[in-house]
């Protein structure tokens, strides 16, 4: 075997590797050597079958597993020899005739082009200094959010009074008959539907046309499927809905009360507030946590200047851009980006995958030097709650992950990202500054320059 270093310039590393080819004969005869007692032909006794015949069957598919794991052998002992730590999969580029390398009649020659990590040293956290903004819900928000539950609780009751008119946000009881020039189509029909008026549950022009109804009335509805509509048979066609309104109904809002709060299986009114209480400080402790974190990022990366491996950059750019592209097809960019060219757009989506590598680099590193690791159990009580949101497909998604390294390395970065996070804030000097609401609920902006 010969390794020759043919270029190395920044992060970039070429070697021209060459296994002879009486080497990968002395593989294949191996090989065959230790097949050919295992195999059982036809017209020969088991174990007996001559490695003649063997080569002659199997020669050339045994040949390529040869060519593989010499391959996979020699870029390992490059990488090793040479104690590179590559960025990302070393690139293979064949320099010999493969059809003659596997026929045995070529030296297997190839150009190995690996993408280096950069070497740098992190800053020293602990002389950062970090300030994490602090907000208390307030009494007056509490009873707000208390108040949204028990609207959201509300349950409806049969409208009363001098007027029984359906009004917009009541609820109807109907049963309705669909069809389209005077033919019914299948799901048209239904009995007994409780349709709140404004939901959006219907096709569009459906509810608006109930209102005003009143209990027994018979209303004819008529509407145009959407040219999107799920149903292709009935996309885009006008069709007439037969509505008969058995019931009118007001929606009752509930009071924030122990009855309100045994509803949703709570004691009382005071378990209730303080449950409120907790998610309210649970989700502004939540923005607090990621403006503490967007602060050490943007500490992270202006404390770090370092050739960056391209390829990386390139990939985590393509990402950014195809999905710029998807919103420039759906017409939901930014406003800040809408009327920008997208040489424009290229350059500032450009430097913030730089940024993205940098940092991902600089975590990876304070990471390794301190030796954090994610456990089996934590990936795994990871997998777990993603699989948990697919409801009754939880156990086949969880399965998927289970047998998919790719997948699981996907689940395992940001939660190696996190604890490496964590760790930081430890060795930190953070201190605690109080904010107002609109300060927590602010988004934040990137740094100068992306």
């Amino acid at each position: 075997m010969q390794i020759v270093e043919k270029s190395g310039e920044g992060l970039s590393r070429v070697f021209g590797v060459t296994v002879p080819a009486g080497e990968l004969a002395a593989r294949l005869d191996a090989r065959i050597a230790e097949l050919a007692p295992q195999m059982n032909l036809k017209g020969f006794r088991k174990g007996k079958v001559p490695a003649a015949h063997v080569r002659r069957m199997h020669g050339k598919a045994l040949m390529q597993e040869v060519v593989q794991e010499a391959l996979n052998e020699t870029t390992q002992k490059v990488l090793d020899d040479n104690k590179l730590r590559p960025a990302s999969q070393p690139d293979l580029k064949p320099e010999s005739d493969m059809n003659a390398v596997l026929n045995g009649g070529a030296d297997l020659a190839y150009e190995l082009a690996v993408e280096l990590m950069p070497d740098f040293e992190p800053i020293d956290t602990s002389k950062l200094k970090l300030k994490r903004p602090v907000y208390t819900p307030t009494d007056k928000e509490v009873d707000e959010a208390l108040a949204e539950l028990a609207k959201q609780a509300g349950t409806f009751a049969p409208r009363t009074g001098k007027s029984l008119k359906a009004k917009d946000g009541d609820q109807v009881l109907i049963d309705f008959l669909g069809s389209i020039g005077g033919v019914p189509f299948d799901g048209g029909k239904g009995e007994g539907f409780e349709l709140t008026l404004g939901s959006g549950q219907f096709i569009p022009g459906f509810e608006a046309q109930l209102v005003g109804a009143k209990p027994g009335d018979d209303v004819t509805v008529k509407v145009q499927f959407p040219e999107g509509y799920q149903s292709t048979d009935l996309a885009g066609k006008d069709a007439e809905f037969a509505v008969k309104v058995h019931e009118v109904r007001a929606p009752v809002e509930a009071e924030p009360d122990d009855a309100l709060a045994q509803r949703l299986g709570l004691s009382d009114l005071a378990t209730l507030r303080e449950t409120v209480t907790k998610n309210l400080e649970q989700g502004y402790a939540n923005q607090s946590r990621f403006k503490l974190k967007r602060a050490l990022l943007d500490e992270l990366d202006k404390g770090h200047d370092f050739p960056l491996p391209p390829r990386m950059v390139e990939a985590e750019f393509a990402g950014i851009w195809q999905q710029v592209e998807g919103d420039k097809t759906a017409g939901s960019l930014p406003p800040e980006d809408a009327d920008k060219s997208d040489e424009d757009l290229r350059a500032e989506y450009r430097k913030i995958a730089e940024r993205r590598v940098r940092l991902g680099l600089v975590l990876a590193e304070i990471g390794r030097k301190n030796n954090v690791q994610v456990t089996d159990q934590e990936l795994t009580q990871a997998m777990q709650r993603e699989a948990m949101q697919y409801g009754q497909q939880a156990q086949q998604v969880f399965d998927f992950f289970r047998s998919n390294p790719q997948a699981q390395a996907q689940l395992r970065a940001p939660l190696y990202e996190d604890k490496v996070v964590e760790l930081i804030f430890g060795q930190a000097t953070v201190t605690d500054k109080k904010v107002s609401k609109k300060e927590i609920e602010a988004d934040d902006d990137l740094p100068d320059g992306y």
